[in-house]
């Protein structure tokens, strides 16, 4: 009707205070599109497959994909790229040799096979509590486990002298530190779902590394873990959580 715009400021743009709704709105929505759950013998088999390799980079992509399926950790929390959220670093984890807790920079290596039990603590990642421990035991399976997984990052980034605020998603070729990105764990998970998929009738498209916290949480599911406790270890304080979920 020819009057003023009352979304706009006097620049023509849309005020701040309705662009910080509108984007809190977005994060708040739920997604488009469901993350399918890798199923968790594709996850055997990338391990499986990674460590035939003996290279550094494919072994940190092996053990990042087990933590973060282990630890319902997000994208930006295991891998070294920028994102939204911090990746947790060496100086946040800790490792139990029964009743006895050891730092992950003073840990002797030739102890580290004979952790039983490991934990991450939060400090600034999302929807973390600050000083909040997550720990978890041994799996039973001799390459997917959340602690030998843990044991063999620590172990390199020693190795590596590498310093305590060093992401666990570092590892080193040639004296020069590179980053796990998510396109790197994305690659391994699809390698393998183009072999094991079609028979539980997933394709490569169906996954990548996103797929990976929803895998964890489906994988307690199935194992009768209490859904409030599924929730707190993936630190989610709403019904997000059954997005990631599938009946």
């Amino acid at each position: 009707m020819g009057a003023d715009d009352p979304r706009l400021d006097n620049f023509g743009q849309i005020d701040f205070r309705l662009r910080r709704q509108l984007a809190g709105y977005a994060r708040t929505d739920p997604p488009p599109a469901r993350v399918k759950p890798i199923p968790v013998q594709i996850l055997r088999h990338v391990m499986a497959v990674v460590y035939t390799a003996d290279t550094p980079g494919e072994h940190a992509v092996a053990d990042m994909t087990a933590l973060a399926f282990f630890f319902l950790l997000r994208p930006g929390e295991y891998t070294g790229t920028p994102s939204d959220t911090r990746p947790f670093h060496l100086a946040e984890v800790q490792l139990w040799i029964g009743q006895c807790r050891h730092q992950a920079h003073t840990i002797g290596l030739v102890d580290l096979d004979r952790v039983t039990f490991v934990t991450l603590t939060f400090t600034t990642q999302k929807n973390g509590v600050r000083g909040e421990v997550i720990g978890l035991g041994r799996s039973g399976n001799p390459t997917f486990c959340p602690v030998l997984a843990l044991t063999r990052r620590v172990r390199h980034l020693r190795l590596n002298n590498a310093p305590l605020h060093t992401p666990l998603a570092t590892y080193y070729e040639r004296n020069h530190a590179h980053p796990v990105r998510p396109a790197d764990i994305t690659a391994a998970l699809r390698a393998s779902t183009a072999l094991q998929g079609p028979a539980l009738g997933f394709l490569p498209k169906d996954i990548s590394a996103h797929s990976l916290r929803a895998a964890g949480a489906m994988a307690l599911l199935c194992a009768q873990v209490d859904t409030d406790i599924i929730r707190l270890l993936g630190r989610w304080r709403s019904d997000e959580m059954l997005h990631y979920l599938h009946v």
